[in-house]
């Protein structure tokens, strides 16, 4: 098996355990391609073709909507023995706003977010709706799970002890938390019915209803690099259950942007030993490398033992 076809390979699982994630069902197959299977040997199948998805137009003071993809069931009749190939979809953005309409979409979607009871188990018993926090022309993006309990409070992500940890390590690689942009999967708490205390994780459908938000912010903020925070971030942006620890400090690739996944703050205070520490700040190694950011001698050593 070759190099491309490896890497083809795993694009398409990717995808398509996305899209599981997000509840769908079918995939669009070309004819041609379906013809091809049936007639090609195993050996020299060839690969499956690009569909190029074209954006919707923006409205200069309105959100940017997500790129529109049509998806149709292949009938059972067309279908070679072999199972086909799915189409791999190129995700292509939508054209860059100016300044005022960007603000302007933003606020808008911010709006929108606020207002949100698509889910009304959650609204219901929400005290705030957690939009996001920081520039809406950050380079660097980080997406965690959900709010906490300290979260639902002050209406902003990461402002618990797991937030202060987050900060420490934004400040150990040069930027500061306002340089960048904070957001979650999830933009309310969920709910904990019975539970005076704790948190739980988020529900797949739950994920499902509110991702197309944090897209909308993604599409807009246009980071360089985005990083997800824990296994349950990585679950709900690229439905990968493998687990966290394989998956940390091996970059991923979400809507054409490079995606490091690494562990969420909280595990660093359950576990604090030095190994996992310099685990988490070789992950953002890699991240200050991607961007382009000047990495000190003393920060290349951190939390190695003298």
């Amino acid at each position: 098996m070759s190099d491309s076809y490896r890497q083809l390979l795993d694009a398409t699982i990717q995808h398509l355990e996305g899209l599981k994630a997000r509840g769908e069902r079918s995939v669009v197959v070309a004819p041609e391609t379906l013809r091809a299977l049936a007639q090609a040997p195993a050996a020299a199948r060839p690969a499956a073709p690009v569909r190029t998805v074209a954006p919707a137009a923006t409205v200069a003071a309105a959100p940017v909507p997500a790129p529109r993809r049509i998806v149709a069931t292949v009938t059972p009749k067309a279908a070679p023995a072999l199972a086909p190939a799915p189409v791999v979809e190129e995700f292509v953005p939508g054209p860059v706003l100016e300044p005022a309409a960007k603000q302007a979409a933003f606020a808008a979607l911010r709006e929108r977010v606020l207002a949100c009871v698509k889910c009304p188990h959650l609204a219901s018993s929400r005290t705030n709706v957690v939009f996001g926090v920081g520039s809406i022309d950050a380079r660097l993006m980080f997406v965690g799970e959900a709010p906490g309990a300290d979260e639902d409070v002050q209406g902003e992500p990461f402002v618990g002890k797991a937030g202060e940890l987050l900060t420490k390590i934004i400040l150990a690689t040069g930027l500061k938390r306002g340089d960048v942009y904070i957001g979650n999967i999830l933009k309310c708490r969920p709910d904990t019915p019975g539970q005076t205390a704790g948190n739980r994780k988020p529900r797949p459908d739950e994920m499902a209803t509110c991702l197309p938000y944090l897209h909308e912010q993604i599409d807009l903020i246009r980071p360089t690099v985005l990083v997800a925070l824990g296994a349950t971030a990585v679950e709900g942006l690229l439905g990968k259950t493998v687990g966290i620890t394989r998956l940390r400090g091996h970059w991923q690739t979400y809507r054409g942007i490079p995606l490091m996944p690494t562990y969420h703050p909280a595990y660093l205070l359950r576990n604090q030993a030095v190994s996992e520490k310099r685990k988490v700040w070789e992950d953002m190694l890699q991240v200050m490398g991607k961007l382009g950011m000047p990495i000190s001698e003393k920060q290349q050593n951190y939390f190695l033992k003298a």
